[in-house]
């Protein structure tokens, strides 16, 4: 998979997206909002919004912005924004990978149905965790590879076709969070069929602005980037 295909595949999928994925997809969305419980004034970041179909359940109290690669996604997400007069919520086109947000501009970064399906996952979890503040929360929703050995040699078995609709089935838990300061707070198995997994984390990355006061430095002298920010 590769940033066009993906945005393709996507665009291609914009006008059915919610007939297809809609209500199998809708109690992973309402259990990912019950453990999210986004508390007033936060700033919420939503990768791959998509058509928006969790936008509704996002409490007004919250900040709420959504970023997608796919244009015609987005159109679906506005126009569903605008029927529900969700002025809470404010939408931009933009690539997961290389971000426009300044660090720690968010307190809470949500992936839902996102992971398994961009080009470079490492990239994705790379940005989320910068424009994440230090101790914010990430959370994941999304199919993640089966322990049991047989079902995930079927899954590493039909991941290329899958590619070819927009997603992967070869991914695991620890793959995609290897190596990241994050401390999994919950990994919880979901409808349908228990084999997508509602991820929580804590961002521990530690804010190179925050360092400094401790030690007496001017927050203009401190580095900004605590982790590299992607290039442009």
């Amino acid at each position: 998979m590769n940033r066009e295909s993906i945005e393709r595949i996507y665009s291609a999928y914009a006008r059915v997206y919610d007939r297809l994925f809609g209500r199998i997809f809708q109690s992973g969305r309402e259990a990912a909002m019950a453990r999210l419980s986004p508390q007033p004034g936060e700033r919420v970041l939503e990768v791959g919004v998509g058509t928006g179909l969790l936008l509704p359940l996002y409490p007004r109290h919250c900040e709420v912005t959504g970023i997608d690669l796919s244009e015609k996604m987005l159109e679906e997400a506005r126009k569903r924004a605008e029927a529900l007069a969700l002025g809470h919520v404010s939408l931009r086109r933009m690539d997961a990978s290389k971000m426009d947000f300044e660090d720690d501009s968010f307190d809470v970064v949500v992936a839902a149905y996102v992971i398994t399906a961009v080009p470079d996952h490492r990239a994705v979890m790379r940005e989320m965790i910068r424009v994440c503040r230090p101790d914010g929360r990430i959370v994941l929703l999304n199919h993640f590879t089966n322990g049991n050995r047989l079902l995930a040699a079927c899954e590493k078995a039909i991941s290329p076709l899958c590619s070819r609709l927009g997603f992967r089935t070869d991914l695991s838990v620890d793959e995609v969070l290897d190596g990241w300061p994050v401390a999994i707070q919950c990994d919880a198995r979901i409808r349908p069929f228990g084999m997508w997994h509602l991820v929580e984390c804590r961002n521990r990355k530690k804010s190179m602005q925050a360092c400094a006061a401790r030690i007496g430095i001017p927050p203009s002298a401190a580095t900004a980037y605590s982790i590299p920010r992607a290039r442009q």
